[in-house]
């Protein structure tokens, strides 16, 4: 088929279905001097070399799921598609034509996700079901969504190799994880959950390819930097020579996920390790394409970022890249060490005081530039300017769940009292929450780190896992490190398979966090909050929310022991009107939550503050 006319391809690279003419392929090999696609059956197609090192061409009596692989300069080995958008038998198989999808879709009243407002779920698709699969996961939307969560952020699901994985490693990242089900079934949970009023966010890697399945080397060595480097070895070439294809690369990936799957958004992993000294940042890029991507609907871009660099989230007019949400790191490990009483390890720098968890409410990042023990350097950037629901903040993530040694959540770690109590604090806090999966009914399944790789690649990696968790002190003795579970055992990741008969008897949790995440929905003085904080003792906080004509909220959170305040001389516990007093509105000790009873706070003895709990006060 001649190539007469521009070809209307919707993506730069990867096999494209075009109606009315046929299949269009498009790869990137600079490094290579001829490129065929290879079809199963014998059909072998040369592509023709285009200006950029590009290669690309029409591939006569091709149809959708047809499968194929590259030959690179004649050589004996075929390797699979680099932006290959469905890898059936994993990234080491062959890559298969995806046409236009039959899906259809039904939720063209989603509007998509606001900046503000929203309350995130973060889920393994492996584990969140005894399935493990995208229609298992979908059949569980709807008690999430009566929970009060507005968006599940999915763990990666770029294809990646074995039969297990967190989805970091993954390789082939224009196709969905073949374990999990083909790739209509992830267009069916995206539906079944706008229907259900819930978006859809996915974690994307875009800082390293896995050690395992991934062959852009044979393609184009420029894709990755000789200029730059991580903890994970060489990251993308953003900005040396040749850097235009790989940016296009990514911007298209980003774009892609969003258009052709209905996503309502993007959680970028480790943006710290996405180097790029351009005068545009590749970042800052991304989020417009994905603005772009997604039309009329509104999309919510996050990223995680280690030395929290403010400017991701500051306007792009002011300079920064215009993502709607930063990971708050500080605010959880102040609250671990305040429930647990350990700082070890990254915990170092973190005393889990009062002040620590009234400052971050405030002013979201604790450290802003400060001297930084851990890592022997200043750590943060002034963020005094950041709105507060610009940070996302969290008890428990995949990361710092697997991170105990035994993979325990932190309700096992601490009391059941003062757990309720931190979590009253955190989810009526001003900042964007995130609950990790099944935390919302005290899970008792851990999360692991699980990776099913070859052996000699499994033993580095455990090697590795071991290593890195030296770190905590008490994890670097002998009977510490013999806590971890093999990473490549099926059985370290079968044990992390959430139990939906747990959540069926776990009544008194779900209800605190429904009955929180009403509060939260409901009362103004938590939709756009003024607020102020003060410490009352060791253990003891208060937490002001102002709202005018005489509606303040008070917080007032306990972390020890029965607290008398006589006297009482902090301006916050006033009452907001001459003549009122404060009196209860929701308390962590309700006996519904499986808690103790609450007296009166505001007393004519001054104030009685019970321990480890956390009441809401309003005045009358």
């Amino acid at each position: 088929m001649a190539e007469d006319s521009p070809v209307p391809r919707r993506y730069p690279i990867g096999a494209e279905v075009i109606p009315d003419r046929g299949v269009h392929l498009r790869v990137w090999a600079p490094a290579r001097s001829t490129v065929e696609a290879v079809f199963e059956g014998g059909t072998t197609i040369p592509l023709n070399p285009e200006a950029g090192g590009y290669y690309s061409g029409w591939c006569e009596g091709v149809t959708a799921d047809s499968l194929y692989r590259f030959r690179l300069d004649g050589g004996p080995i075929l390797f699979p598609d680099p932006a290959s958008r469905c890898q059936p038998d994993g990234p080491h198989g062959p890559s298969q034509v995806v046409g236009p999808s039959s899906f259809r879709w039904d939720d063209s009243d989603w509007t998509g996700l606001t900046e503000t407002g929203q309350v995130l779920y973060e889920l393994h698709l492996g584990t969140f079901t005894p399935g493990g699969t995208w229609k298992s996961a979908a059949e569980r939307l709807p008690e999430l969504a009566d929970l009060g969560i507005t968006a599940v952020e999915v763990m990666p699901v770029a294809d990646f190799p074995g039969a297990f994985g967190w989805g970091y490693d993954g390789v082939s990242l224009f196709a969905p994880a073949h374990q999990y089900g083909p790739p209509d079934d992830m267009r069916m949970f995206i539906n079944t959950a706008h229907k259900l009023g819930l978006g859809v966010i996915l974690d994307v890697v875009y800082n390293h390819f896995g050690p395992d399945g991934n062959y852009i080397r044979e393609f184009a060595p420029a894709f990755l930097s000789d200029r730059h480097m991580t903890e994970w070895g060489d990251p993308f070439n953003f900005d040396g020579p040749q850097s235009g294809p790989v940016r296009e690369f990514f911007i298209a990936n980003a774009a892609y996920w969003i258009r052709e799957f209905h996503l309502d958004g993007l959680r970028l992993d480790a943006t710290q390790a996405i180097i790029d000294d351009s005068p545009v940042h590749i970042l800052t890029e991304i989020g417009r394409a994905v603005r772009e991507a997604a039309g009329t609907r509104s999309v919510f871009i996050m990223a995680e970022n280690e030395p929290q660099e403010a400017d991701l989230v500051r306007p792009i007019e002011k300079g920064g890249s215009g993502l709607d949400a930063l990971w708050n790191d500080d605010l959880h490990h102040a609250i671990r060490v305040a429930l647990t009483g350990k700082n070890e390890g990254y915990y170092t720098d973190y005393l889990g005081t009062p002040q620590e968890l009234i400052s971050a409410t405030k002013w979201g990042f604790l450290y802003q530039g400060q001297q930084f023990s851990y890592s022997r350097q200043r750590r943060g950037r002034p963020a005094f300017d950041i709105p507060r629901h610009k940070f996302v903040t969290f008890i428990e993530n995949h990361d710092q769940v697997s991170n105990s040694g035994r993979g325990l959540r932190v309700h096992q770690l601490t009391s059941p009292s003062r757990y309720r109590a931190m979590t009253a604090f955190f989810l009526l806090g001003p900042g964007t929450p995130m609950l990790f999966q099944g935390q919302e009914y005290g899970s008792t399944k851990p999360f692991l780190y699980f990776a099913d790789h070859h052996p000699d690649l499994a033993a580095l990696v455990m090697r590795g896992r071991r290593e890195s968790m030296r770190r905590f002190r008490s994890q670097a003795t002998p009977d510490g490190q013999r806590l971890f579970s093999d990473p490549a055992a099926p059985e370290t990741f079968n044990v992390c398979k959430l139990d939906p008969a747990e959540r069926a008897n776990r009544g008194e949790w779900i209800a605190l966090h429904k009955d929180l995440l009403t509060l939260r929905k409901n009362d103004p003085a938590f939709r756009t909050p003024t607020l102020d904080g003060a410490v009352l003792g060791m253990s003891a906080f208060v937490i002001r929310y102002f709202v005018p004509e005489g509606e303040d909220r008070l917080l007032v959170v306990n972390l020890g022991r029965d607290l008398h305040l006589e006297p009482a001389p902090e301006p916050l516990l006033a009452p907001p009107v001459q003549g009122t007093h404060w009196h209860p509105i929701w308390s962590s000790e309700e006996a519904r939550y499986g808690g103790h009873g609450t007296a009166p706070l505001d007393t004519e003895e001054s104030w009685r503050i019970p321990g480890e709990a956390a009441v809401l006060l309003g005045a009358k």
